[in-house]
């Protein structure tokens, strides 16, 4: 019986899980420059879906101590069922919340300390490793090239692709855009996203001050589109200077689709579960 390939990678994500890298990689406080090192790994913690970078304790420019306080993740996390019945702990999910065994340790650097920045993990595969709290840096670098939101994975990919079948969004019978010239954004482990010029819009787009950094496709700045005379918070985005493999996608606006109606070449498509999907309040 053939088995889902996708299936082969969830199947791990209860379990700590690395990968080397041969990148150098840099942390940076300011200007001053606290890791560097040629021996990194990517390192997931059990249900964790992003890595976190590890580096030899020797690489770090800083004193390690134990931490006063460490958080056990419990049930954190939303369950997607296209990954796993249990809650993922998905980007939004601070590096604090730990599911793999291990020292949680602060960094001080000269007299600045970075509290509970780093982990030092119980495993012999990565003993002598520490992990780091990518968002207590200031900046990070991948050779000469500057890493933003989280580690970039050499599992993850990004395929954008013209597409010319008819699309229409809507929201409460409500039509929000239509187009049959868009673009579709094909990204590992996330729903197919579909990108559309700004002229096939035909809700009205309220300017939001949300903004959003992805690793693969750059910084993100949100609109709230009027639906029924009232804005939806933060429904719609756009990249105004994607990265590298997202340049085909700069200034075109997409929709959560977890939170609208999509109709593909007149099908009505299922609203995919994911931590975006917007709930009932309480």
């Amino acid at each position: 019986m053939s088995t889902l390939a996708r299936s082969t990678w969830t199947a791990g994500l209860q379990g700590l899980r690395h990968e080397p890298t041969d990148k150098r990689i840099r942390a940076y406080l300011g200007e001053r420059c606290v890791v560097d090192s040629t021996r990194a790994v990517l390192v997931w913690e059990p249900r964790r879906i992003v890595s976190s970078y590890a580096v030899p304790v020797e690489d770090v420019a800083a004193d390690l101590a134990a931490a006063q306080d460490s958080q056990p993740a419990g049930e954190a996390g939303f369950a997607m069922p296209s990954l796993s019945q249990r809650p993922v702990l998905d980007p939004s999910i601070p590096f604090s919340v730990h599911t793999a065994a291990g020292t949680v340790v602060d960094l001080a650097v000269g007299q600045q300390v970075l509290p509970a920045a780093g982990l030092s993990l119980a495993d012999a595969d990565l003993d002598g490793y520490v992990v780091l709290d990518f968002e207590a840096f200031t900046s990070w670098r991948e050779e000469e090239e500057w890493t933003v939101g989280h580690p970039r994975e050499p599992f993850h990919r990004i395929e954008v692709l013209d597409s010319s079948r008819s699309l229409r969004l809507q929201l409460d019978g409500e039509l929000l855009a239509e187009s049959s010239g868009f673009r579709m954004l094909f990204e590992s482990l996330l729903p197919v996203r579909f990108y559309l010029p700004r002229t096939d819009v035909r809700a009205e787009l309220v300017p939001s001050d949300t903004t959003s950094t992805c690793a693969y496709k750059g910084h993100a700045t949100y609109f709230s589109p009027v639906v029924g005379g009232q804005p939806v918070p933060d429904l719609a985005w756009t990249y105004l200077e994607p990265r590298r493999e997202a340049g085909l996608l700069a200034g075109l606006v997409a929709f959560f689709d977890e939170n609208v109606d999509v109709d593909l070449d007149g099908v009505r498509r299922e609203r995919p579960i994911t931590p975006w999907t917007r709930r009932p309040p309480r």
